[in-house]
């Protein structure tokens, strides 16, 4: 492994930040913010390759875990979560492991990222298999609970990836698929909460919405399969319903939509009505 260069750790460019006004430190958090899509955009490569091989696998079935500690663990978490009512699928396909524990969510864990036992055992809990890939998120890239998850895989043939925001990290030598995305000095310094997470936060995005979108649950540019579960959802389908099926009255597609619960049933379920 090359010597790891811990650029998210270097001195912030920014000095005595205690002394600006909260309109220099609006400005200059800003000005620091809109470096990371640049960061993100150079990784697009890596991260098409990290997709090819996620969406092959679950396509044959398989599921997607990423693995992580403190804010890219919350990361995981948050992004996992949001697959079932977003694009419909079911609740374990997608799954986000925090050290800590769920408690770890909302409150620090004190030196839950340490231990390198902790990451598989809490995989295991999911029964982990050469059908899955794990994915491990860690700014630094050198986090011991996410490196220990990384190397039981590969020692089973589990397919890997990361995301991590420093060069030649051991995370990202444990992945089959890494992406490195170097955002540089944080604002403040070290606190990869800020411009680290954002381009972690982008990234998954990236990662989740395409794979979703190879795994058919997104047809034109709509979320033909998401969940019902609240008012503003509903309105949206009958409204996708009824730009899709023109004849039909809102009312008409409301109808239809929650007789059927998902605009892409209600919408097949009509076109094939009509053969």
């Amino acid at each position: 492994m090359n010597k790891l260069k811990r650029v998210t750790e270097e001195p912030s460019p920014y000095r005595h930040l205690e002394k600006m006004s909260i309109g220099e430190l609006l400005a200059n958090i800003n000005q620091e913010d809109q470096t990371v899509p640049h960061a993100v955009r150079k990784a697009i490569p890596q991260i098409e390759q990290l997709v090819t091989a996620v969406s092959d696998k679950m396509l044959a079935g398989g599921r997607m875990f990423y693995i992580g500690a403190g804010t890219s663990g919350r990361l995981a978490i948050v992004d996992a979560s949001e697959c079932p009512p977003t694009y419909g699928v079911p609740y374990g396909l997608v799954i986000g492991i925090i050290a800590g524990g769920d408690i770890a969510i909302t409150q620090a864990v004190e030196f839950a990222e340490d231990s390198k036992e902790q990451g598989w055992t809490d995989l295991l809990q999911y029964n982990v298999s050469a059908n899955d890939v794990v994915i491990g998120l860690a700014a630094s890239g050198t986090t011991p609970y996410v490196i220990g998850a990384l190397e039981e895989c590969r020692k089973r043939g589990i397919t890997t990836g990361c995301i991590v925001c420093n060069p030649g990290s051991p995370i990202a030598d444990l992945s089959d698929f890494p992406v490195e995305v170097i955002v540089g000095p944080e604002f403040v310094t070290g606190s990869t909460r800020m411009k680290s997470g954002t381009a972690q936060k982008l990234v998954l995005n990236m990662i989740s919405t395409s794979v979703m979108i190879q795994l058919g649950r997104v047809e034109d540019n709509s979320m033909v399969n998401m969940q019902l579960s609240n008012e503003k959802l509903i309105e949206r389908g009958a409204r996708m319903v009824q730009s899709q099926l023109q004849y039909l009255d809102y009312e008409s597609a409301r109808s239809l939509l929650l007789q059927y619960g998902s605009v892409k049933k209600a919408v097949d379920s009509r076109l094939y009505s009509l053969r």
